[in-house]
């Protein structure tokens, strides 16, 4: 597992972002894009349909998306990691203090998609903000739940060779020095 200053061995084209609800994957996924010149494809947007519910099409989109040559995307749902993993060169691990980090970063987001009611993928909003209490999937409620599911799973695959090169990044300083670090000095690697 490599951290977030060391160096990479050579330029990813095909990057995947690991972390729980809130670490900030789709904010470093796009800061990748731009700083690697790789396409950034929300991964939410290819699996939420109107209404919440799974697009039958999202294995399919998530196939032809990895089939490219260069891409950046969020390392998510179980269906999907086996082939973001199979063709990733780099997974990003988002592994941030949840509860100083993280849980604000869910609540305040969660504020201000519902008070905004901002459309977020295929004309879905934020509910009312007080299914929190009655929604055991609300999505702050499952950042709390799902919390440690990285744990043990990245450090396993880290060990795996034929697993795409692993960087941890532990705080928002170490995610802000690896991309203006190592990740930007890879593009000038061929």
């Amino acid at each position: 597992m490599l951290a977030f200053d060391d160096p990479l061995p050579r330029r990813p084209r095909r990057i995947a972002v690991a972390g729980v609800s809130g670490a900030g994957k789709t904010t470093i996924a796009v800061r990748i894009a731009k700083t690697t010149g790789a396409p950034h494809t929300e991964i939410d947007a290819l699996f939420h349909g109107a209404g919440w519910i799974e697009r039958p099409e999202f294995l399919s989109d998530v196939e032809r998306l990895v089939a490219g040559e260069s891409w950046v995307t969020e390392w998510q749902y179980a269906p999907a990691r086996p082939l973001l993993t199979a063709r990733a060169d780099v997974l990003v691990w988002l592994d941030l203090p949840f509860w100083t980090c993280v849980f604000p970063r869910v609540v305040r987001r969660t504020l201000r998609r519902r008070l905004r009611r901002e459309e977020l993928w295929n004309g879905n909003i934020e509910p009312p903000l007080h299914t929190v209490f009655t929604d055991p999937e609300h999505i702050v409620r499952w950042s709390i739940s799902t919390r440690h599911k990285y744990d043990g799973r990245i450090p396993r695959l880290a060990r795996d060779d034929a697993a795409p090169a692993v960087i941890r990044l532990r705080s928002q300083k170490e995610v802000d020095r690896w991309v203006d670090g190592p990740l930007r000095a890879s593009t000038r690697l061929a």
